[in-house]
């Protein structure tokens, strides 16, 4: 049988070599935004390495330390804020917006806390949640979701915009809404109007000839109508009472005519009481009584 004779494979012998080539070539064609990232990379690794590694110190005093340390160093790599876009901001004061961002143009773009920042944001009572992120070298991007005008409440003269979930937006320039929003009145009232004001947005025209809904006792409503009258409603019926309202209107015109109480509690009945007429200059009933 013939000696076969086995030579090292060149492919082994070569590959050190070929290593060595491909990464001279690697490092040559490494751009320079390539160099920037690869040496964040380094720097930051090694703090995290250090800030692990180093004992004692209060955690959250230890971390903004640190992370003013990586700031102020990458910052003279350019890694400064050049530009803060802003979107999703309608209503929110845009000088409490910056306030509370806490950022300005100039800052090193990596010595903020992200988080700390969003929370801050999130407290401005036009603000229902808010994002907000590094977009590297040196934009800062802020999107907002504002909490949407519900209702204006009014409770010991004080007039405040509230959402749908009852949360204050503003107390001031309350006044630009007054034909965008109804208004509710009463303690507990902003807890309580959502499940009334959607359940009276199936019925537009009662909805368009209400002044206010005032809150009585903690428990229901009464809806004071443009002709005067006052519409009692009973308490967790409002759906079946406005239900009723709506067909009294389209057959007897109620809304239209001079009455001083719409009594709807009670399922089985309806209450009506008349404004009162002027006789002799004093105010008196229909029947002749005098109001009690």
């Amino acid at each position: 049988m013939p000696r076969v004779t086995r030579h090292p494979s060149n492919s082994v012998n070569d590959r050190p070599a070929a290593m060595r080539l491909l990464l001279r070539r690697g490092w040559r064609r490494l751009r320079p935004a390539g160099w920037l990232g690869l040496g964040i990379a380094l720097l930051l690794g090694g703090a995290v390495a250090l800030h692990t590694l180093l004992p004692g110190g209060s955690p959250g005093r230890s971390l903004s330390t640190l992370r003013e340390r990586i700031g102020n160093a990458t910052a003279t790599l350019g890694l400064r804020v050049n530009d803060i876009v802003i979107q999703g901001r309608a209503n929110t004061p845009e000088p409490l917006l910056r306030a509370a961002l806490g950022i300005s143009k100039g800052d090193p773009i990596l010595g903020f806390s992200l988080d700390a920042a969003r929370r801050n944001v999130e407290k401005l009572s036009w603000v229902d949640q808010a994002t907000i992120e590094r977009r590297l070298p040196d934009t800062v991007v802020v999107q907002l979701v504002e909490r949407r005008p519900f209702a204006i409440w009014q409770n010991q003269g004080r007039f405040v915009l509230i959402d749908h979930d009852g949360n204050t937006v503003t107390d001031s320039d309350v006044a630009s809404f007054a034909t965008q929003v109804p208004l509710v009145v009463g303690p507990g009232a902003p807890a309580a109007a959502a499940s009334l004001l959607d359940a009276l947005a199936a019925y537009p025209l009662i909805m368009s000839r209400m002044v206010a809904a005032v809150r009585v006792g903690g428990r229901r409503w009464n809806l004071r109508m443009n002709n005067g009258a006052d519409v009692l409603l009973p308490e967790g019926g409002e759906a079946a009472a406005l239900a009723k309202l709506k067909e009294l209107q389209a057959t007897y015109a109620l809304l239209d005519r001079p009455l001083q109480v719409v009594d709807l509690r009670l399922p089985d009945r309806l209450v009506i009481r008349p404004q009162p007429v002027k006789t002799e200059g004093k105010d008196t009933d229909k029947a002749g009584h005098k109001p009690t």
